[in-house]
């Protein structure tokens, strides 16, 4: 069976949960689970509001309660931690993906071999669909294939957010089916509901009521005994202090719980996000066309904007050969920030699905750079030739070219983790474009090519300290040898050299070293913004070889 493989089955219960939200407001009270059996089913039921999936989140580990304790343990004591999967209510797939492809990179991602996807995609009733991209399939087909992402993991103890919700009546009992099914073979599953058919597939059944108090409890049968006209619709409105008619947790119960492990090292996630960020890349055209046509778009306009002969040793232009410099290091930057933007944010979802068992934020990051990097580094060789070329560089040793290289390179990784910082400070794709632009100006304005950093008033002279444009400017100058032919050329250029102070005074690695600075900075706080809205689950390890962690 591929689901659940060789893992211990899976015992949960909670006595006593309360949960507090952000605001102060007290979400769930006095909530107790019995004992749940490992290839048991539990079903929550309660109204719109009332808490169920604040309860899930809470069994999950993905939440803490203020009160009260969640136990799960491998049943029989067993020491190898099991896993578990958390299915959202959202349908949560690289939509640009084939589904096969998109499982495919599940699986290696939780430590499965590939080569189980076609077993799962069959016992789901996928098979027909495995190579469709997964934007193309129905609401049931999506969410059967959020539920094959998780099973790929073998989980023993599986939790899913409404996972009817918004499937019609006859591909809802398929689903419910199917979990019951999956509990047969061992599985604990959890599941919360809406749908009151829904819960006479269940072994146990807990309503929630609205106030998130404990509602009645017990099996569908026992609970359709207790309703006046023997179904459940009525017990939706129903509080019950005691928590209901079902024994509470039993004694034996343990105090401890156990603890979840990824399953794949940060080497291996690495591999994996690389090349499934290649092949979004891929599958997703409009995507990569906008990620090669652009540069393109900005060299050819660049060349168009200078005019030949501004590095001139006989007949320099101060002032234009500044622009020119400045004007590729803002490149060099706009590419970079181009590029960072949409990653995080297009996915934000994914990544806190994945986050809540295996996923690793470092390897995460650190794909995205493996996967643009190249990119960034043959637009900015890309610029330097084209200018070169066209005259609009100076005429000067391998070295100073391969300095010039190094500052647009390290400028454009320094806005790529810029990027993606923001990238996942914000939720949308949207969000993101409104942002662009306001990370552009301050690095226009405070670079220090318009108004010198000596002429600026103090406080812009300390934002231009932030300005990773005015560190690949003064790098720029630098590795041109600016103040060498403003020197020796008009009376404009000892002006220009007067303005500028000792802008392109120091070596221009001092400017490296700036840049590679703010790009661990930024990439640091991008791993730091992610790990806060991406929680882990508590029930998870930090690492893959542990055992059940006992308090």
């Amino acid at each position: 069976m591929v689901t659940t493989g060789e893992q211990p089955g899976v015992e949960l219960s909670a006595r006593g949960v309360e949960l507090v939200l952000p605001g102060g407001g007290v979400a769930l009270s006095g909530i107790d689970v019995p004992t749940l059996a490992p290839g048991q089913v539990l079903g929550i039921a309660g109204g719109s509001g009332a808490g169920k999936t604040l309860l899930l989140e809470v069994l999950a580990g993905l939440r803490i309660p203020r009160r009260g304790q969640v136990s799960v343990r491998a049943a029989g004591g067993g020491e190898r931690a099991p896993r578990y999967g958390f299915v959202p209510q959202d349908d949560i797939v690289h939509r640009a993906l084939p589904l096969r492809v998109a499982l495919e990179y599940a699986a290696r991602l939780r430590g499965t071999d590939p080569g189980e996807v076609p077993l799962v995609l069959a016992e789901l009733g996928l098979s027909e669909a495995a190579e469709q991209p997964v934007r193309t399939l129905s609401g049931g087909q999506r969410k059967r294939a959020s539920i094959a992402i998780e099973l790929l993991s073998r989980p023993g103890l599986l939790f899913l957010d409404e996972p009817t919700s918004g499937l019609d009546p006859l591909a809802g009992a398929q689903l419910t089916r199917y979990l019951t099914g999956l509990a047969a073979k061992g599985v604990t599953v959890v599941f919360t509901t809406h749908t009151p058919a829904d819960l006479h597939h269940c072994d146990q059944v807990m309503f929630i009521a609205p106030n998130g108090r404990p509602g009645p409890s017990g099996t569908p049968a026992a609970l359709a005994e207790l309703s006046p006209d023997g179904t459940f619709e009525a017990l939706y409105s129903v509080e019950t202090p005691s928590g209901g008619e079902l024994a509470p947790p039993s004694p034996a119960a343990p105090t401890a719980a156990a603890r979840f492990a990824p399953a794949t090292g940060r080497l291996r996630q690495w591999a994996v996000l690389t090349g499934r960020d290649l092949r979004l890349l891929r599958h997703d055209r409009l995507t990569a066309a906008i990620t090669v046509g652009s540069p393109l778009v900005i060299i050819a306009m660049f060349a168009l904007l200078f005019r030949p002969g501004v590095f001139d040793p006989v007949h320099p232009s101060p002032a234009a050969s500044a622009m020119v410099l400045f004007w590729i290091a803002f490149g060099a930057f706009f590419f970079g920030l181009a590029y960072g933007l949409p990653q995080i944010c297009g996915e934000l979802a994914v990544v806190r699905r994945e986050r809540r068992t295996v996923l690793r934020l470092w390897p995460y990051l650190l794909a995205k750079l493996t996967v643009l990097g190249p990119v960034l580094l043959l637009a900015d060789a890309l610029l330097l030739v084209v200018l070169r070329a066209l005259d609009r560089l100076p005429a000067a040793e391998p070295a100073v070219h391969a300095s010039l290289f190094a500052t647009t390179a390290l400028a454009s990784f320094a806005a790529l983790a810029l990027g993606l910082c923001c990238s996942a400070l914000v939720s949308e794709p949207s969000q993101a474009a409104l942002v662009l632009p306001l990370l552009c100006f301050p690095q226009v304005l405070f670079s220090g090519a318009f108004v010198p950093v000596p002429d600026m008033a103090a406080g812009g002279r300390w934002i231009s300290f932030a300005m990773t444009n005015r560190w690949a400017f003064e790098a720029l100058g630098s590795g041109a040898d600016l103040e060498t032919l403003w020197r020796g050329g008009s009376a404009e250029g000892r002006t220009l050299l007067g303005s500028y102070g000792d802008s392109f005074g120091h070596p221009a690695w001092v400017g490296w070293v700036i840049l590679a600075g703010c790009a661990v900075v930024l990439l640091t706080a991008a791993w730091l913004v992610l790990r806060r809205r991406c929680p882990t689950s508590a029930h998870r390890l930090s690492t893959s070889d542990a055992a059940p962690v006992r308090p």
